[in-house]
Formats: structure tokens, sequence, C-alpha cells
């Protein structure tokens, strides 16, 4: 999974307005970007292996710490709990924990039996990434339900509030049948830098969310 994850940020905004689609998108996301940097050290093992399945040539070997439940939980009650050190939000702080096991539970439905409930222990997938008509339905569904949700609680402030949030989800969507439908990273190095550029999205989504505000908060202000 790849666009629901993004989906799963924005549509987050819903339900704790005053927290930056960028920590939402650093929790919802957390586990792709911890693992090309576990990838470049050695630390989780994958293979590309062209044609592995219609939708991933990715084998995931190895990858306990990023994607297994447990280990997601774990990081999830670590982010939870520094977000609630720096912002004193529990509400907030709990919606960021709990996002990030969001991230097993959808890369469950798209991968192959590969994903880990604890390090060590028994894989589960249903496999969705066998079928690309059915990858692509579910991505952007997720990824539409999840804008629709968030534009229907935000408004731009300013030209840029539109500009940074749109350019953001249009590259987002341009980029993944690219992925989807091109050659296959040449080797794993190459693979875990290019998905290294997945942490840019954590200060782009913060960029927009800046020039937004919230619907409710704009129709509450006064006029003067």
């Amino acid at each position: 999974m790849f666009l629901g994850h993004f989906a799963v940020a924005l549509a987050a905004k819903k339900t704790a307005p005053k927290t930056s689609l960028g920590t939402f998108v650093l929790a919802a996301q957390f586990a792709d970007l911890l693992w090309p940097v576990l990838l470049l050290f050695g630390i989780e093992q994958v293979r590309i292996v062209p044609g592995l399945l219609a939708a991933s040539p990715f084998d995931f070997t190895s990858y306990p710490i990023s994607h297994s439940l447990v280990a997601q939980l774990g990081w999830g009650a670590i982010l939870g709990i520094a977000y609630f050190i720096l912002r004193r939000d529990v509400r907030s702080a709990l919606l960021v924990g709990a996002l990030v096991p969001t991230h097993w539970l959808l890369d469950f439905i798209a991968h192959r039996p590969d994903m880990p409930i604890y390090p060590g222990g028994a894989k589960y997938g249903l496999g969705m990434w066998n079928s690309v008509p059915l990858t692509i339905l579910v991505e952007y569904a997720l990824l539409a339900a999840g804008i629709a949700i968030y534009v229907s609680v935000t408004r731009a402030m300013d030209r840029a509030g539109n500009l940074a949030l749109w350019s953001l989800l249009c590259l987002l969507a341009v980029l993944y049948p690219a992925s989807l439908f091109g050659p296959p990273p040449p080797s794993v190095q190459v693979l875990a830098w290019s998905a290294m550029a997945i942490w840019i999205t954590v200060p782009w989504a913060a960029w927009a969310d800046r020039h937004r505000q919230s619907r409710s908060e704009r129709l509450e202000t006064p006029s003067h």
C-alpha cells in the first residue's frame, strides 16, 4: 500500500483539526520512512524479484523492526508520547500513536503473507498486489476518500494553501502509477535511496497545512 497511507493521514484531520497534516503523514508513513534507513544499514533485507507479484517485485525477506505489528505498536506509543510531551494534547497524541499501526493493517491487505505479527513470528497478507486493477482501484479510492475528508474540514487561507496541497497530491497520484508500471530498481541500494524521498512528504504536508485552517474555525471567526 502507498496512497492508502496518505489517505489515512488526510482523513485524520477530521478527528484532530489542530494537529498538523505533516505529523499525521509522519505517523501513518512511519514504517516506510524507517524502512529505507534500516535497509541502508543492512538491518532489514529485501530482494528484488521481477514478476514476483503483478503489482510489486519486492520480496520482503526481513523487516521486523519497521513492519511487524508489535514493533509498529511500539513505535506508535513512542510517537504518541513524544507528541504529548511537545504539545500536551492527549487526544491528538492518542491519534498520532494509533495512526502508526494502521500502516500494518493496510499493508496486510496489499502484501502477500510477509507481514509479521512480531519479529520472528507468523506472517500474514491478503495479496491485493496479485492484481494490478484491484490495486489501482483500492489505492485511488482510498486517496479520493482521504482528500474528500480533508478538504471538507479545511480551507485554504491563501494561495499557498491550495498550491502546496494540490501539488503534493498530484505528485503522489502521478508517481504511483509510474512506480507501478516502471522497471524495478536495479539494486537494493538504489531502492533504499529512492525510498528515502518519501521523507520530503512530511515537511511538504506540514507546509500545506500551515496555510489552511479548520472550516469550523473560519466560521467562528467574527466578521469585521
